[in-house]
């Protein structure tokens, strides 16, 4: 259900025969319908249900997109990666512990 508050597109009854004008009124509706679905427009909600977010990392997601990672919902920035995880090994030398 949208919450955008737009006018549905009026889709005209069809004539009893074939009409250049209620076949141009169609594909106009249509066109208006597909327009107003591409455009993400604004959104206001008392409740949201997630069913199925991204969890670990926005390496395969848009920008914008929301994820999940410990149970912490995140929003997807481009300039702002979240890796999925990060380590590091170092070694300096030896160390000789000796108990007297």
């Amino acid at each position: 259900m949208s919450t955008r508050n737009l006018p549905a597109p009026f889709f005209p009854y069809p004539p009893d025969s074939y009409d250049q004008n209620y076949f141009s009124d169609i594909v106009r509706s249509f066109a208006l319908y597909i327009e107003q679905q591409r455009n993400p427009g604004e959104s206001r909600a008392t409740k949201m249900t997630f069913t199925n977010l991204p969890s670990g990392n926005d390496t395969e997601i848009e920008n914008g997109a929301l994820f999940e990672v410990d149970g912490v919902v995140k929003i997807s920035k481009l300039n702002r990666p979240h890796c999925a995880s990060n380590s590091a090994t170092s070694g300096l030398g030896s160390v000789t512990v000796t108990i007297g």
